[in-house]
């Protein structure tokens, strides 16, 4: 809707408008667990002076969430995720993509966006 009112034109996947309308999609539904859930937990951004970043932390340090639109995820896309490891203790930290099925990277799981949604208003990930 915003994007039709200032007339910026079509969202197309692989750019940067549509990585930005992806995270915000993510956004959109772990608020709403948040809520409708009746958990109401935290929901807060990571990021360090060298510009290391974690998208959502929900909870007291429960779930670490990145979010990527590619549909490759590979080490370079951990490096904020690692970087909060390293700081807090984290229950369990999530890279979740457009990739095709699930699967781990040392400690850090990747999820297909679908099965991430699934999960947590299955109360897998949050409970």
């Amino acid at each position: 809707m915003a994007n039709h009112l200032l007339k910026r034109g079509k969202i197309v996947e692989g750019g940067e408008a549509f990585g930005k309308a992806f995270e915000h999609f993510l956004f959109q539904e772990i608020w709403a667990h948040s809520r409708y859930s009746g958990l109401d937990y935290p929901l807060a951004y990571w990021r360090t002076a060298s510009q290391l970043e974690v998208d959502f932390i929900l909870g007291d340090h429960e779930l670490a969430v990145e979010v990527k639109a590619t549909g490759s995820a590979d080490d370079r896309h951990l490096r904020g995720l690692r970087a909060f490891q390293e700081e807090y203790q984290v229950k369990e930290a999530l890279l979740v993509s457009q990739d095709p099925k699930p699967r781990r990277m040392g400690n850090i799981r990747i999820m297909p966006w679908a099965v991430f949604l699934g999960e947590l208003w299955s109360g897998k990930l949050m409970k």
